[in-house]
C-alpha cells in the first residue's frame, strides 16, 4: 500500500511543478532563472574542450556566442537592432553598454563583433568551468575592489589592444541596474579608450520592465530593443579630458535609453528629456564630439 501511495505522490510531483510553473509567476520565475544558468554551465562545460585545444584565445568567444544565442528562442526574446551600420568598420574600439541583468549576455551576443571581449568582474574566473571556459576565451578579468590593480589592467589592456587587434566591451556601471536611470559611470572604459586612442561605441539595451523584473519575480517572453550610437572620438585626448568624456558619453546614453523606455514601455518619468536618437535606419544620432577622465572600470556583474 505504501508503494502505491508513493508512486502516485511521485506521479503527481511533475504535475504540481507544471501547474506552479503555468499558474504561479515567483516560481516560473525562478525555473527560468536555473535553467538559464544551468545552460550556461553545461555549455561551458561542454565546449571548454574544444577551445582548450586552441588554448587562450579572442578567438573562443565565437563558441560561447554561439552557445548563448539559442537562449532568446527558447525564452521567446525577440531581438531588435538599430544602428548595426555604426559597428561596420575594420578598425579598434571600446564598447560601453548599460548593465540590467544576467540577461544582457543574450544582447551582447547578439550585436558584439569579431575579436572583441568582455572585462568582467574578477570573481567569474573563479566559478569552475564557467570561469576556465571564459578565460579560455580572452575575457578580461579586473579587480573591483583594487583601484591600483584595476589601472594596472587598464593600461595593460590599451597595449593588448593595439598589439593584438581587440575590441573591449565594458559596462560602465560597474554592476546591474534595473532602475529608471542608470547608475553613475566608473571612468576605465575611458581611460582605456584614451590610453589607446580608439573611438568609444555606446549601446544601450532598452529596458526589460515589460518581460523580466527580478524584484518582482517576474520573466515572461517580450522584446529586448537594442541601440547601437554612433562612436564618440578620443583622438588627441589626455586623462584630463576623462571626466567630460564619460559624462557626455553616460548623457548620450541615458536620453537613449530613456527615449527607448518611453517608447517600449510607456515610462515617461526617465530622467533626462527625449532626445531624437534614430535615422532611417533607427541608429542613434551623434552624441556630440569627444570629452573626458579618472577612476577604476565598470565590469559585467
Amino acid at each position: 500500500m505504501e508503494v502505491v501511495l508513493l508512486h502516485g505522490l511521485l506521479l503527481l510531483l511533475p504535475l504540481a511543478a507544471l501547474l506552479l510553473y503555468r499558474y504561479n509567476a515567483t516560481f516560473h520565475y525562478f525555473c527560468k532563472m536555473a535553467f538559464f544558468n544551468c545552460w550556461i554551465m553545461a555549455m561551458a562545460t561542454l565546449l571548454s574542450p574544444f577551445a582548450a585545444l586552441r588554448g587562450r584565445s579572442v578567438e573562443n568567444m565565437k563558441l560561447l556566442r554561439a552557445a548563448i544565442l539559442p537562449l532568446k528562442h527558447l525564452y521567446g526574446i525577440k531581438m531588435q537592432v538599430w544602428g548595426s551600420e555604426h559597428l561596420n568598420t575594420e578598425q579598434l574600439y571600446v564598447i560601453v553598454c548599460n548593465h540590467q541583468a544576467s540577461l544582457d549576455l543574450m544582447g551582447m551576443v547578439e550585436v558584439i563583433p569579431d575579436r572583441c571581449v568582455p572585462v568582467a568582474k574578477k570573481e567569474l574566473l573563479y566559478m569552475g568551468m564557467v570561469g576556465w571556459a571564459c578565460w579560455l576565451s580572452g575575457i578580461i578579468f579586473i579587480d573591483r575592489y583594487k583601484r591600483e590593480d584595476a589601472i594596472n589592467v587598464i593600461s595593460q589592456t590599451a597595449r593588448t589592444m593595439r598589439h593584438e587587434n581587440l575590441r573591449v566591451w565594458i559596462f560602465p556601471e560597474g554592476t546591474r541596474n534595473q532602475d529608471k536611470s542608470m547608475l553613475p559611470f566608473k571612468r576605465g572604459a575611458f581611460h582605456l579608450a584614451v590610453q589607446a586612442q580608439v573611438p568609444i561605441f555606446p549601446i544601450v539595451f532598452s529596458p526589460y520592465w515589460d518581460f523580466f523584473n527580478s524584484k518582482e519575480k517576474k520573466f515572461t517572453s517580450g522584446t529586448c530593443t537594442i541601440q547601437i550610437l554612433p562612436k564618440v572620438e578620443t583622438q588627441g585626448l589626455s586623462s584630463t579630458d576623462v571626466p567630460r568624456l564619460t559624462e557626455t558619453v553616460r548623457q548620450a546614453m541615458a536620453d537613449a535609453f530613456a527615449e527607448m523606455s518611453a517608447s517600449c514601455c510607456g515610462d515617461q518619468s526617465a530622467e533626462h528629456p527625449q532626445h531624437p536618437h534614430c535615422d532611417g535606419a533607427g541608429a542613434g544620432r551623434g552624441t556630440g564630439s569627444p570629452q573626458c577622465e579618472e577612476n577604476t572600470a565598470g565590469t559585467s556583474n
